[in-house]
């Protein structure tokens, strides 16, 4: 089971243990993270679930779609390291994983 660590804007750190197979933002949705709202569910049509993906693991995931890309440009604050966490499947190859998240959602 991959473990992945969530970073709120205010510092404080909350690491789970999950089950492979989920996207990042049905864990955090199911283990009541604050700062994902996933408005759509997960159906890549809002940036209600934006957070920041480390450097590091940016390679451990396929790059984002155009369309994640241009929903990504309407989130508060994107950064280069901004991605949907919708988007985000988790395999055992992400135990570790740190995602940070923004200030605020749209």
């Amino acid at each position: 089971m991959p473990a992945i660590t969530f970073i709120a804007a205010d510092g404080k750190s909350q690491t789970l243990q999950v089950e492979a197979g989920q996207s990042v933002m049905h864990v955090a949705v199911e283990n009541d993270i604050r700062g994902i709202l996933a408005d759509c569910g997960g159906s890549c049509s809002c940036a209600t679930c934006h957070c920041y993906l480390d450097e590091a693991w940016a390679s451990r995931f396929p790059p984002a779609s155009v369309e994640e890309a241009e929903l990504v440009s309407f989130a508060f604050d994107p950064l280069p390291s901004s991605r949907l966490s919708c988007q985000l499947q988790l395999g055992p190859e992400h135990d570790g994983l740190v995602i940070r998240l923004p200030k605020r959602q749209i």
